[in-house]
Parts: C-alpha cells; structure tokens; sequence
C-alpha cells in the first residue's frame, strides 16, 4: 500500500518505505520484494496508459516516442553512476529529512509559478530533457520522483493536466529499467527468499493502490494545488530533522 501510493503521490515512495519499516520494526526485506512491488506499480501504469502505449507500439517513431527517450537519458546516467551510493543512502536514510524539505521547496515553487498553457503536441525536446533531469535528481532516496517531475513540467509552463500524463508516462521506462537492473539476482535465486503469497500480496497490493494514487492525482492536480503536499513533506521532514537530533530516530 505504500510503494503503490507514494510511487505517484508528490512524497517520495522509497523516503516512505524507509519510514514503514522503522515505524513497523521490519528489518529490509531486500531486493525480491523491492522488484515485486515496482512491477506492481508498473502493472498500475500500464492499466492507466494502455491505450496510448498501444499508440506508441503502432507508432514506434512518433514524437512522444522522442520525448520519452530524451526525458528517461538522464535517469539512465544517474542510476549508472550513483546506483551503488543511492543504494547505500537508502539503508542509512541519513538525509531524507532534508530530502523531504527540499521536495515541499520544490513543489511550493512550481505551484506557485505562472500557470502554463503547453499541451502533450507543444513539448519540447529541451522540456522533455529537463524533466528527465529532475526525475534524475529523485534518486536521492526522499525526493519524490514524481513530484520534481510534474514540478519541473509546470516549471516548463506545460499545463497541470499534461504535467501529470508526462510525468506518470516518463515514469514507465524509469521503473522499467529499474526492474530490469534487479531482475538478475532475483531470477537467478541470488536475493532474498520470500514465500509466493507474501509476493503477491505486495505485487497486487502495489498495483491496486498505485492505480488509484494514478487516477486521483490526474484528476486532483487539474484543479488543485500541490501545496498541501509541500506542507505535507514540510512537516514530515522537519519532524525527522528533531528526531534525528535528539537520537530518537
């Protein structure tokens, strides 16, 4: 439930994972259950944008097909280079409330910029790119991915409702390649050992909660303003901070 709701959520899914496991006393399950449940999620995706993956499949060299590319270059780079240390901060979480505080900064600032206008057929590959940098910068493990997504595609003066299709859309490659770097051990019987039911249970799990934070957060940023989440991750973060400092976390 909170892989499948933070993933798309503007709170960070892996700062919030990290918090589950200190509120629950559950040591890391590891990297079988970690994959399981990004399939899950990316079965969440691909419920919702079935119809324009088919799309893209019919029309491999479409525009949106150039866009996807550029914005996931980034993402590509960052996770090769910085894998083992996002890994690493990860375990630690010793920055995620400062992470948590930069999420709301960022979110509070694209909000309250200029509404844009640009609609899916007016972005740019520099867009594109620049939105994918953003995405990159989310593997710090608090900072949300989708938030500095769909914050950097209203930084781009794209409107609210293609910042969130472009933003969960470029999200299917990133998860996807993520599988794909993880999936070795796990079929290879490398990884931790998990009995199937508790697989599945996060598998589906993921994927329900992870469709329904899709749907509500297209239809709620129409409308809406992200700043409840800025406040959201504020306090969150400034929460830890003090824990932090006293020893208590």
């Amino acid at each position: 439930m909170i892989q499948g709701l933070t993933e798309f959520l503007p709170i960070s899914s892996t700062g919030h994972l990290y918090l589950g496991r200190h509120l629950f006393h559950l040591d890391d399950a590891g990297i079988t259950l970690d994959t399981m449940l990004h399939i899950g999620t990316l079965l969440a995706l691909i419920a919702v944008y079935k119809e324009d993956l088919f799309a893209l499949v019919k029309k491999p060299f479409s525009k949106l097909t150039l866009l996807l590319i550029a914005g996931t270059i980034p993402a590509v780079f960052a996770g090769l280079l910085l894998g083992d240390w996002f890994d690493e901060l990860s375990k630690t979480g010793v920055t995620i409330g400062w992470e948590f505080l930069a999420t709301g900064f960022i979110l509070w600032l694209a909000d309250s910029a200029k509404e844009g206008k640009k609609s899916i057929s007016q972005i740019t590959v520099k867009d594109a790119i620049l939105i994918g940098s953003f995405q990159a910068a989310a593997i710090m493990p608090a900072l949300s991915r989708s938030g500095l997504t769909i914050a950097a595609g209203l930084l781009c003066k794209l409107d609210r409702a293609t910042a969130a299709y472009f933003s969960f859309l470029l999200s299917i490659p990133a998860i996807t390649g993520g599988i794909v770097l993880q999936i070795k051990p796990v079929l290879l019987g490398q990884a931790e050992y998990l009995s199937f039911p508790a697989l599945l249970a996060g598998t589906l799990s993921s994927a329900i909660f992870g469709y329904i934070a899709v749907v509500w957060m297209i239809n709620y940023l129409k409308r809406r303003s992200l700043k409840v989440f800025s406040i959201y991750v504020w306090a969150l973060g400034g929460l830890i901070l003090i824990l932090q400092f006293t020893g208590a976390f």
